[in-house]
């Protein structure tokens, strides 16, 4: 993949900011936290989630009406999302507003509120979310892989629980906040039309350094199945995951080219094979999850379920098949990757992204790495790889009761 203008400095706050310079009157920054799900205890499962949301309601001089009014009136967009090792706000605006996007980010994080009134509205609403995707069986059954690969506390969802979210104390999180929010540890993720030296020094004046480094408890993998019975369901949910390599190993891009191969498409061999030889379903999708400690390879399904056994038994049979995958397939499924990645690199979002999860996990300058490294892997090493995932895997279904 080409190399964009790319550039990355470490400032003297401790703060790492990234950046990909283009020229079109449009810029999208991120200022991220490495804290999130990984780093909370089944008490308090929720908590950076709730912090999230926290950072919307009001700061000591701007109301969440302000904060939202002053980006949208600019014509941009601000939001965020909690992962397992990250919490990540973000704007996208005209070049010229880029300033008036950081003061909303900058106030958000250093000077939240957390009005007790507020605090206790926001666990209601977080409720709410909580049985919104509980409620939508193709996430959910994507939220029970997660606890069928991994024991608690990492297997519970980001997102909390009703116990853990409704025992959850203003005091306490606001605590936790000003201790896991440490400027010394943000990643700035720009990408669009900027002046990287103006951005640096205004960070670098807006953000002193602190100490605290928050620790992510220990990850304790496992593979178990589970098929719940519900009503209202009209389609069985199906999910058959594994354990896969990390980012930072050799075979995560071969990891790439199997799913590219086996699950990614409408001209991908499950696609075709459940699908359109057999009808047995809509959709038929692979999905790589990854992060600095964990992986997940999963292959979704939605069918009828009575199908459920028999597309079990296709996926395993595909997985095997595997070792009749030829250096033809392998040239196509690189060049397809090649050209997707192409494709993403057109919203400056996706790359500000991407951008932030290469930085946590192998270094920014991996992201532009990406063909060099797609093009090096071997055929015996996507058919090995394929032969020592489908010894272990786990599976989640939710089907009509």
């Amino acid at each position: 993949m080409k190399i964009m203008k790319f550039l990355r400095k470490k400032l003297k706050n401790g703060m790492t900011v990234i950046m990909e310079k283009r020229e079109l009157p449009v810029v999208a920054l991120s200022i991220s936290n490495p804290f999130g799900g990984a780093y909370e205890s089944s008490e308090i499962k929720g908590v950076a989630h709730v912090i999230e949301h926290m950072l919307f309601t009001g700061t000591k001089t701007r109301s969440h009406e302000d904060i939202s009014r002053e980006i949208e009136k600019k014509g941009g967009i601000l939001n965020a999302f909690t992962d397992h090792e990250v919490t990540s706000y973000w704007f996208k605006l005209p070049s010229e507003h880029i300033f008036s996007g950081m003061d909303i980010l900058i106030d958000m994080l250093k000077d939240a509120k957390f009005d007790s009134e507020k605090f206790e509205k926001e666990k209601k609403v977080i409720l709410e979310e909580i049985k919104i995707y509980h409620d939508d069986p193709r996430r959910s059954v994507f939220e029970q892989i997660e606890k069928n690969m991994f024991e608690s506390p990492f297997g519970e969802l980001v997102i909390g629980n009703v116990k853990s979210v409704s025992s959850l104390q203003r005091d306490f999180v606001f605590e936790l906040f000003k201790k896991n929010y440490n400027s010394s540890n943000f990643i700035v993720t720009i990408v669009g039309n900027a002046d990287f030296d103006e951005v640096c020094e205004y960070l670098e004046k807006h953000f002193v350094s602190g100490k605290d480094t928050p620790k992510s408890l220990p990850i304790r993998i496992k593979n178990s199945e589970t098929s719940e019975k519900r009503e209202g369901v009209e389609q069985a949910n199906f999910v058959l995951a594994m354990h896969a390599p990390l980012p930072s190993s050799k075979d995560f891009y071969a990891l790439d080219l199997l799913n590219s191969y086996l699950a990614d498409g409408m001209s991908s061999k499950l696609f075709l094979e459940i699908r359109e030889k057999r009808g047995l379903a809509y959709s038929v999708k692979g999905t790589i999850h990854p992060g600095r400690k964990y992986c997940i390879y999963s292959i979704y399904v939605g069918t009828t379920k009575e199908s459920v056994p028999m597309v079990k038994k296709l996926i395993l049979e595909e997985f095997d098949k595997i070792k009749d995958m030829g250096e033809k397939d392998l040239e196509e499924a690189k060049e397809t990757l090649i050209g997707l990645k192409k494709i993403s690199s057109e919203e400056s979002a996706n790359v500000m992204n991407e951008l932030l999860y290469s930085e946590l996990f192998v270094g920014a300058e991996q992201y532009y790495k990406y063909e060099e490294n797609i093009k090096k892997v071997k055929l015996e090493q996507v058919k090995k790889l394929a032969s020592e995932l489908v010894k272990k895997y786990s599976i989640a279904a939710i089907v009509p009761k």
